[in-house]
C-alpha cells in the first residue's frame, strides 16, 4: 500500500503544482476522450485543490468538455457520418440517433447522473441528433454536477483510506452497485 500511497502523492502533486487550470483541462479531455479515468481525475483533483475546489474544477472541466464535444458532433452531424462509417455503421448509428432523438429531458439527466455512463457518447449521440443547446447544457450542469460529486466522495475516501480495508470493500459495494444501475439503465435504453 505505500506504493500506491506514493504514486497518489505524486500525482496529486503534480496536479497541485499545474494549478486549476491543468486540473480543469484533466477532466475536460476526459470529454472527448472516454478511455481517460474520470474518477481519478477527481479524485486527484480532490486531493490537490480541498474537496470543494477540487469538485468545482472538476466539474466545470466536464461541462465544457462535454458541451464543446457535443458542439463539435453538432456541427459535424452528417457529414461525419456519411463520410467516414461503412454503410452497417451508418444504419447503426441512425438508429440509435432516432431512438436518442427521442430522450426526455429528466432520463438524459439521469443518463448523465450515473457514474459510469460513457458521457463520450451521449455527446455525440445529442450533438449528432440536433438536440437543443439549452436542453443538453442544462441536462450536463445538473447530471454532472451528481457524478463529479460521487467521484469526489468517492475518491477521497479511497485516498483517505488507503489502508483500511473496511473502507475499501464499502467503496468497492458502492461503486459494484453504480456499475450495475448504470447497466440496467444502459441496457434498457440501448445506449451502449
Amino acid at each position: 500500500m505505500g506504493i500506491i500511497q506514493n504514486i497518489v502523492d505524486y500525482c496529486t502533486q503534480m496536479i497541485a503544482q499545474g494549478g486549476y487550470v491543468f486540473g480543469l483541462i484533466l477532466v475536460f479531455l476526459e470529454s472527448f476522450l472516454p478511455f481517460l479515468p474520470l474518477s481519478v481525475f477527481v479524485a486527484l483533483n480532490v486531493n490537490a485543490f480541498g474537496f470543494f475546489l477540487g469538485v468545482l474544477i472538476s466539474w466545470l472541466g466536464t461541462c465544457l468538455g462535454s458541451y464543446t464535444c457535443y458542439l463539435l458532433f453538432r456541427l459535424l452531424e452528417s457529414k461525419l457520418t456519411e463520410k467516414f462509417l461503412n454503410r452497417k455503421t451508418v444504419k447503426k448509428v441512425h438508429n440509435a440517433i432516432d431512438k436518442f432523438k427521442k430522450i426526455k429531458f429528466t432520463e438524459l439527466v439521469l443518463i448523465l447522473t450515473l457514474p459510469f455512463t460513457p458521457s463520450c457518447i451521449v455527446n455525440i449521440l445529442s450533438g449528432l441528433t440536433n438536440m437543443p443547446k439549452e436542453k443538453y447544457l442544462w441536462a450536463i450542469a445538473i447530471g454532472k454536477s451528481f457524478t463529479i460529486l460521487f467521484w469526489g466522495y468517492v475518491g477521497k475516501s479511497i485516498i483517505k483510506n488507503i489502508t483500511d480495508l473496511k473502507s475499501l470493500i464499502y467503496i468497492g459495494i458502492a461503486l459494484i452497485l453504480a456499475y450495475i444501475l448504470s447497466k440496467i439503465i444502459s441496457h434498457k435504453w440501448d445506449i451502449e
